[in-house]
């Protein structure tokens, strides 16, 4: 039987629906792959046949980087095996075309403006109740006034709207300070430059790299560039000391300039890293950190782990236009959809790096993902079975069969630095103590998880049992093999964070292993399926085993 990619010249397949169908074993593929991912959103890839879609936020993302619809067609007219539906080529010229016809500037006289070179689109949008507020006067027949505090909240409107403006207002320098890099005994990677490079032509924007090739290096970067007051927003206090640390080793500043402004200390110095969750402390109506920290000149603000972003930090952002803003991640999958306003507050898609062309590089570790399916017993599925919709995947996910499978796998593994993950603590509290191994949760103390960390990276402590603490910004190069028992539910971003743990290159090569093991039969082998969809648009597969020939398997 003929397959559709049979014959013709092209690897790839343009279906009016705005996906495209990507041919992995062409000659072409590779040389396709690069020319369509400023534009072309992956979706799933499996084995043969990779999966793209073309969104107005991915096209909006190409036009921002400076990627016109010309050259959009032109790809995909040079790649199509197939005639491109014309209708589709039009969708693309007219979604693109919509990004800039709506502009930011400032005016010597009126100060921001927002600009439109088709009056009827500015009168579109003013006729909007959602842009209530947010606009002042009519100045001019085609611009109108904003108030600088609202440009950040117009952005996020007008791109929910279908008018993303392009924001051409600039950036104040902030407070100068004086920041280099320090490269005694280390080069900054071509892709490290690369990426700090394209945020900073930019002006602000996300640099997307997986886990352990460097985004703080990035970071790093950027600051040296902007020689300014920096804010850096992390995940944890751990994360956060790992970020002075890294600066201090990589960089001319001295622990002095670094500030850290957490739950534990609140010092404000040039360069201050503060976390997400104190910043985002409510009192009395009120986000008292928020504003103290908002009112420092600053030059430069980093987002570590962007796509985590809570939503009083997205307020802060809204704020924050005038300031040069960095996101990094390894992903900017958001659950809950709301990579709008990332690309509107902290800005496009600057740089991206796929994952396996790293790995082929030798700059991460290759892995090796296996799926474990463990059926549980008959008093399990009895259980599960009667149980309220909302507790099933506590169940299937914490089910003693599980629990089995977990401790004889790590057993079998013994003497290679393991990482055991899981969702909930009482779970964790067990296979710490039946593995007698160290136990990280939310409630252990930062000292603590310091002191454990540092064990495990000097061979001290080969097992660590952690919680979803340890899912971002943890630095653990020498982990090798992770067993995941449970998780956030369907969550795509902890799945990847959770091999980013394993990907720091090993010595002679070695390739890091993730076990993933899945109650079969129920929402957990559901929900499993959606966690690898990330890392399947990576391309990295997971294998399907039985417990039992898991543990058998060498």
């Amino acid at each position: 039987m003929s397959s559709p990619f049979d014959g013709g010249p092209g690897p790839l397949v343009v279906q009016s629906d705005r996906t495209l169908l990507l041919e992995v074993d062409h000659p072409d593929a590779d040389a396709c792959r690069i020319a369509i991912a400023p534009f072309a959103e992956l979706e799933r890839a499996p084995e043969h046949i990779h999966t793209y879609r073309l969104t107005p936020l991915g096209l909006w993302n190409a036009r921002a980087a400076g990627h016109d619809a010309e050259q959009v067609v032109h790809t995909l007219l040079t790649y199509s095996r197939y005639p491109v539906p014309n209708s589709l080529l039009v969708d693309v010229a007219e979604t693109m075309d919509r990004y800039g016809r709506l502009r930011i500037e400032k005016h010597p006289t009126h100060g921001l403006i927002l600009l439109s070179s088709d009056r009827a689109v500015l009168t579109e949008v003013m006729r909007s109740t959602k842009i209530k507020g947010l606009l002042g006067s009519r100045v001019e027949e085609d611009a109108v006034v904003i108030h600088p505090s609202e440009r950040g909240h117009l952005k996020q409107v007008l791109l929910k709207l279908g008018w993303p403006a392009e924001d051409l207002a600039g950036y104040v320098d902030g407070e100068a300070h004086p920041i280099s890099l320090d490269q005694r005994g280390w080069r900054l990677r071509r892709y490290q430059g690369q990426a700090a490079d394209s945020f900073w032509h930019g002006g602000s924007g996300v640099v997307v790299l997986p886990c352990g090739a460097g985004k703080t290096i990035v970071g790093a970067a950027a600051m040296a560039r902007a020689s300014a007051t920096t804010l850096i927003l992390v995940t944890n206090t751990v994360a956060a000391r790992q970020w002075r640390d890294e600066l201090v080793k990589r960089t001319t500043l001295t622990a002095d300039e670094i500030g850290e402004y957490s739950g534990i200390k609140k010092q404000i110095r040039p360069v201050t890293v503060a976390t997400y969750q104190v910043i985002t402390t409510r009192r009395g109506g009120v986000h008292p950190h928020l504003e103290l920290l908002d009112a420092r000149d600053w030059g430069l603000i980093i987002y570590d782990e962007v796509h985590l972003l809570p939503a009083p930090v997205f307020r802060m952002t809204a704020g924050l236009q005038a300031r040069r803003r960095l996101g990094l991640t390894a992903t900017l999958v958001r659950e809950d959809g709301r990579e709008g306003d990332v690309f509107s507050l902290i800005g496009p898609k600057r740089y991206d790096a796929p994952w396996k062309d790293l790995e082929a590089q030798g700059y991460i570790a290759p892995a090796d993902c296996i799926e474990v399916r463990v059926t549980l017993s008959e008093a399990e599925r009895m259980a599960y079975a009667v149980a309220e919709p909302d507790q099933k995947y506590r169940l299937a996910a914490t089910a003693e069969s599980k629990t089995d499978v977990v401790i004889e796998l790590v057993t079998k593994h013994r003497g290679t630095p393991t990482l055991v993950i899981g969702q909930y603590v009482d779970q964790l509290e067990d296979l710490a103590t039946r593995l007698d191994a160290p136990l990280i949760t939310g409630e252990t103390t930062v000292r603590r998880r310091e002191q454990l960390y540092e064990a495990f990276r000097s061979g001290e402590v080969d097992l660590l049992v952690v919680s979803k603490v340890a899912n971002f910004s943890i630095d653990l190069p020498s982990a090798q093999l992770a067993v995941q028992v449970s998780g956030a539910f369907g969550s795509r971003q902890e799945e990847a964070q959770r091999l980013g743990r394993l990907l720091r290159p090993k010595a002679e090569g070695t390739t890091a292993r993730l076990y993933a093991v899945v109650a079969r039969d129920t929402v957990d082998a559901d929900f499993a399926a959606h966690r690898q969809r990330f890392l399947a648009e990576q391309g990295y597969g997971y294998r399907i085993m039985d417990a039992e020939d898991a543990l058998t398997a060498e």
